[in-house]
Formats: structure tokens, C-alpha cells, sequence
């Protein structure tokens, strides 16, 4: 093949696909997943921040530094792994260790992250979680163990992988802060499916507690969208009397409008988010493949019971504050048709007076104008008459006989003169 100049992109695009490798992991292991992010303006945060505070954890331990601008980082610290993966809205750490501490879901694990360093965080606990893996040689005593360390109500229990493996959890925060998982992994089970499968259980963990945000923001919006809501009907209910003023209503429904508006706008991205996030979750239960163990709920049985319902709260209030925003443009249209018929009707009537006037300014400009033709007869009679006057003798006609027959023929001639001028002003 010839030479071809590469597309500046091309390297790029094809090592984002393998970018995020996923975690090796053997029975027994553990490890601890921690997700931070800021309060507020997650999206737009600093994420040089973020590296940074990755740098000054392998700086402690000195372990190499991430390539500049990197979004992940796989590598030693101490004795154990550590995977870090920068996303848009959080960073999430991840230790892997091996072998098993005496007592169930310890937190020393965690210890490869000091204390010191997490309180320098820029970014809160969106949440953490502890994974206790262990080899399954006798399935008998998942039952006991599952009763002892999770909530027997909330507890979430399946068969994994064409059941190579057992998961459980029950999504709820220990005394201690965190989440707890367990999996129990069949001998002949492979380092990497096990990988696989912690990945999947701190991403479900993760992306849930993600869109969780956006119930609260929708419960947030309850009042204010009440309260817009009560106005908006108030206004359309006033639109249909005739009694209101729809030039005095208008001001009032575009500053709904406007509200309406900010409301949609400061809240799209939440919502957008909140939607993308529960099809993760979804996906990352679907690969699991889960078949039912010993009768109990999976996870997709949980989720359906618990997480689905406020999914659905929050895609009825996106749906409300969208119908809401568009009744208001709704409104505001028939508003200014009807304030439009309105002001229409108001040039008719001007329109129609000013033809009155027309007509009264046409009949007295003809008044004025037959006055004028007397006026201009009267002094142009005296002229003909000054102009006759030596005539007056010679004939012997009296002063009074030729002022009777110059008139008609005065009064014809200016009338004539003053009706060509109006043509051609017309």
C-alpha cells in the first residue's frame, strides 16, 4: 500500500478502545472503590486538580507518574494495584490486594490511601465501596455468610456468568462508611472474568448513586414548578374572559415563560445525565447475565423494585417542566393573537375615523372652495368693470346693466379656472 497521510486523530481514536483495560483479580482478593466528586460544578471542575492529587498519592509510595492530560492510570502502590479513572462528573479509585483479611469487609484495605491525602480531595465522597472476593469450594455457606454480613431486606443475590460466579449486596452504607459487596468465584473462574465483574459491580454502584442526584433534583423542583404551575393556570384561565386586559396579561406571562425557560435550561444537563446514567446501570446488570440463587431477588429485581420508580419520578418531572414550558409558549402565542385581533381592531376604528374626518375636511374644502370662487368673482368683476369703464359712456349703459351681464360671465370663468387647478392637484 502506497503512503497515506494519517488522519490527526486516527492513533487516538483507535487507543480510546482499549484506554480503560479492565482490573486482574484471583480468589481470594479484595479491594476498595472510592468515587470523589465536587459538590457542585462537577462537570466544569478542574481536572488538573484531580491529577494532581493522584500524583502526590504516587509520589508517597514512588510509583511513576500518568502522561500528561491522562483520564486513567493502572499501577503499584505498595502492595497493592491501583486503578484511578478520571470521568466527566467524578474521579474513582480503585485498590486491589490480595488474600483476605480475618474479619469480613475490614477497611485496612483503604489504608493504601492515607487519610491526610483524602482530606486534601477536591471533591467529596460520592460514594465507596468494599469487595470481598472468595474461592467458592462449597456452595452451602453463601446462605449463612449473606445473612450475616448484608441487610436480609435489601439483599441482592445472583448467579453470574453462566454461574461461574455468585454476587451479593444490599446498596446500603455500613457503620463504617461504605458499601459492601461479596463474590464468590468458582475455581476454575479466570483472573480477568473476576476483574471484570468487580469493575461491574463498582460501576452499577457508582452510576446508580449518580443518577439517585437526579431525584433530589427533581424533588427540589416540586415547589417551584407548583408554584409556576398555579400562576401559568391562573393566567390561562384569565386569557379566557373578556374582562382582562391582554396587553396587562402578557408582562405576567412572559415572565413565566422566562421562568419556565431557566428552569429547563439549568436543570437539562442533570436530567440528560440522570437518563444516561440509569442506561449504564441497566447495561452493567444485563452483561452479568444473572440467574436466580436459592430464590432470592437479583439485582436486576432489585433495581426494578427500588431504582426504576425513581427513575421514572425523574423523567415525569422532566416531562411536566417541558409540558409546562410549552403550555406558556402556548399561551403566549394565543396572547399576542389576541392581543394582535385587539390592536387590529383599533386601527380599524382609527382607520375609520380618519376616513370621517377626510370626508368632513373634503366638504369643507369644497365650502371653501365655492367661497373662494365668490370671493375671487367679486374682485375680479371690479376689475372687468374698471377695465369696461370707459366703455360705459360711449355706449351709454348704465354702471349697474354692465355689472349684470360681466358677473355670469366672471363667475363662469373663475369657476371653471378653480375646478382645472383641483384636477390637477388631484
Amino acid at each position: 500500500m502506497p503512503d497515506l497521510a494519517d488522519h490527526p486523530l486516527r492513533y487516538e481514536v483507535a487507543n480510546e478502545l482499549h484506554a480503560r483495560p479492565f482490573p486482574v483479580l484471583a480468589a481470594p482478593g479484595q479491594a476498595a472503590y472510592l468515587a470523589l466528586k465536587p459538590a457542585s460544578g462537577a462537570a466544569g471542575r478542574d481536572r488538573e486538580a484531580d491529577r494532581a492529587h493522584l500524583i502526590a498519592l504516587l509520589d508517597r509510595h514512588g510509583a511513576p507518574h500518568p502522561q500528561p492530560g491522562a483520564t486513567h492510570y493502572f499501577g503499584e502502590i505498595g502492595k497493592y494495584r491501583l486503578k484511578w479513572e478520571c470521568h466527566t462528573e467524578f474521579v474513582t479509585y480503585t485498590v486491589f490486594g490480595e488474600g483476605l483479611t480475618e474479619r469480613p469487609f475490614d477497611a485496612s484495605t483503604f489504608a493504601a490511601l492515607p487519610a491526610d491525602w483524602l482530606a486534601a480531595a477536591p471533591g467529596t465522597r460520592l460514594t465507596s465501596a468494599l469487595i470481598r472476593v472468595e474461592e467458592l469450594t462449597d456452595e452451602s455457606v453463601i446462605p449463612a455468610r449473606a445473612q450475616e454480613w448484608f441487610v436480609p431486606e435489601s439483599l441482592a443475590i445472583s448467579r453470574v456468568l453462566d454461574d461461574s460466579l455468585v454476587v451479593a449486596g444490599d446498596f446500603r452504607i455500613d457503620a463504617a462508611g461504605n458499601t459492601r459487596f461479596a463474590i464468590f468465584a468458582r475455581p476454575q473462574t479466570g483472573a480477568r472474568r473476576l476483574g471484570r465483574v468487580v469493575q461491574r459491580l463498582c460501576e452499577i454502584e457508582t452510576y446508580k448513586a449518580m443518577s439517585m442526584l437526579g431525584l433530589f433534583r427533581a424533588r427540589a423542583l416540586g415547589p417551584a414548578m407548583k408554584d409556576l404551575d398555579d400562576r401559568l393556570s391562573a393566567l390561562v384561565a384569565a386569557m379566557a374572559t373578556d374582562t382582562e386586559d391582554a396587553e396587562a396579561i402578557l408582562p405576567q406571562l412572559l415572565t413565566i415563560s422566562a421562568e419556565l425557560e431557566k428552569l429547563v435550561t439549568d436543570n437539562s444537563f442533570r436530567f440528560g445525565a440522570t437518563g444516561a446514567y440509569e442506561t449504564i446501570v441497566n447495561q452493567r446488570i444485563e452483561v452479568l447475565r444473572e440467574t436466580r440463587f436459592e430464590g432470592l431477588q437479583t439485582f436486576g429485581e432489585f433495581m426494578l423494585r427500588r431504582f426504576d420508580p425513581a427513575m421514572r419520578t425523574v423523567k415525569s418531572t422532566e416531562r411536566r417542566l417541558q409540558t409546562m414550558a410549552d403550555r406558556a409558549m402556548r399561551a403566549g402565542e394565543l396572547l399576542r393573537t389576541r392581543v394582535d385581533v385587539e390592536r387590529s381592531a383599533q386601527n380599524q376604528a382609527l382607520l375609520e375615523s380618519m376616513d370621517r374626518r377626510a370626508d368632513l375636511q373634503l366638504r369643507l374644502q369644497r365650502t371653501v372652495e365655492g367661497l373662494s370662487v365668490v370671493a375671487i368673482s367679486y374682485y375680479a368683476v371690479n376689475l372687468v368693470l374698471y377695465l369696461l369703464g370707459p366703455l360705459e359712456a360711449a355706449a351709454g349703459v348704465g354702471k349697474v346693466t354692465l355689472a349684470a351681464l360681466a358677473t355670469p360671465v366672471v363667475v363662469a370663468l373663475v369657476w371653471f379656472m378653480v375646478n382645472r387647478i383641483r384636477r390637477k392637484m388631484e
